[in-house]
């Protein structure tokens, strides 16, 4: 039996690579909780300069806080588990 090594097409990627993992996943729920948020404070200021409508502000706050409470839910439910975790006796 004879083993030859593969020799890939394309070099290995360089630099650090991206975290995957429930690490990856709560970061990207933070970040479009974020851009949310900013998406609710245009929408309030387009109001305020009479250039955008009651409704859409009011939606456009509502997800956003919901996207908040979301995150807000993930990060306690996380901490949650870790204590668990920290306080087994192994």
């Amino acid at each position: 039996m004879q083993v030859e090594l593969l020799v890939p097409d394309a070099p290995a990627p360089r630099g650090p690579r991206p975290a995957t993992g429930p690490a990856n996943a709560f970061a990207q729920l933070v970040d479009a909780a974020g851009a949310l948020l900013e998406n609710a404070d245009r929408a309030e200021a387009a109001f305020a300069a009479h250039r955008g409508g009651l409704q859409e502000m009011v939606v456009e706050r509502a997800r956003a806080d919901i996207a908040v409470q979301v995150a807000a839910t993930a990060a306690q439910r996380t901490a949650q588990s870790l204590a668990t975790l920290l306080g087994m006796q192994i």
